[in-house]
């Protein structure tokens, strides 16, 4: 069997690796389930890459931690994140059809005007969204925008959450790569840097819930390197609850153009609270399915 690679997205910081990595495998089983198929992954052929402490210390600035190891931003950082975020919230906006006079009227404030550092208009723009999206979150919108953003324009903070990635990748056979949201810019960023190197041979990756198909974090891949599948993955698998804000878009030939193309299945019912919790897209059978058919070939 094949080694199965799992990363995670974001906000996993003080949880134990252990019980995290129990929580996708049953998941994964619970869709297996749902599929008809009687069958569990042997937890030694599963490698759950943790870098969530990682994270969190690192863009937290935990001097005990990440101080030798990450270079604070200055204004101008600052500013350029906020306009990153605020670029991404008001795509996933205009693609809820939440309008400009929506938000204006929700402030009470007919000369507000929208801009990537105006925080009161963001916070409207939320308001707004949440009517318009039952179960939207934008404050998960944002906070795993900020973490994106971090983990692209910051060299620091990306070699050492790749580090701990690429250490779950196994020296020798083939590896079935399954990432959630952050974990889908982070597994796809790492695969598309260094698969041909070092030899990696992914017949599958998955992604699961991913922003790569919004525009900014689209640009932002772009500015390392062309999009383009990662050198050594056989077929791309991307799935997504149509009502998951945080994957706003199919990866698809207008989103995310990539020969061959992604196969996308939009099929996913995500039955978290925010329709965008990994146990709903792990229970998902056609995702169960095809995460151990490619295993097991």
């Amino acid at each position: 069997m094949r080694t199965l690679v799992l990363v995670h997205g974001r906000a996993q910081e003080f949880k134990d690796a252990v019980e995290l990595k129990a929580q996708w495998v049953d998941a994964l089983h619970a869709g297996l389930r749902a599929a008809g198929i009687d069958d569990k992954v042997p937890d030694e052929r599963i490698r759950f890459a943790y870098y969530g402490q990682t994270l969190h210390d690192l863009v937290s600035g935990d001097p005990a931690n990440a101080a030798a190891v990450i270079v604070r931003g200055d204004g101008p950082q600052e500013a350029s994140e906020a306009a990153f975020v605020h670029a991404v919230l008001q795509e996933v906006a205009e693609e809820a059809g939440v309008t400009d006079d929506e938000v204006r009227e929700e402030l009470d404030d007919p000369a507000i005007e929208r801009g990537p550092l105006n925080w009161t208009w963001v916070r409207g723009l939320a308001t707004v969204l949440d009517r318009h999206v039952p179960g939207a979150s934008m404050t998960t919108v944002a906070l795993t925008t900020k973490d994106v953003h971090r983990y692209l324009t910051n060299a620091a903070v990306r070699s050492v959450i790749d580090d701990g990635v690429r250490q779950a990748m196994p020296d020798d056979g083939e590896a079935v790569v399954v990432s959630h949201s952050l974990g889908t810019v982070v597994a796809y960023n790492l695969l598309r840097r260094e698969s041909q190197a070092a030899g990696w041979t992914v017949p599958l990756l998955v992604t699961l819930g991913s922003p790569l198909g919004v525009t900014a974090i689209r640009n932002a891949l772009r500015a390392l390197r062309p999009i383009a599948t990662p050198d050594g993955v056989g077929t791309w698998f991307n799935a997504y609850d149509p009502q998951d804000i945080v994957s706003l878009y199919a990866l698809d030939a207008a989103h995310f153009p990539v020969d061959p193309a992604i196969d996308n299945h939009g099929g996913v019912d995500n039955p978290t609270s925010n329709q965008h919790g990994i146990s709903g897209y792990l229970g998902d059978p056609t995702v169960a399915r095809r995460i151990h058919e490619a295993l097991t070939a």
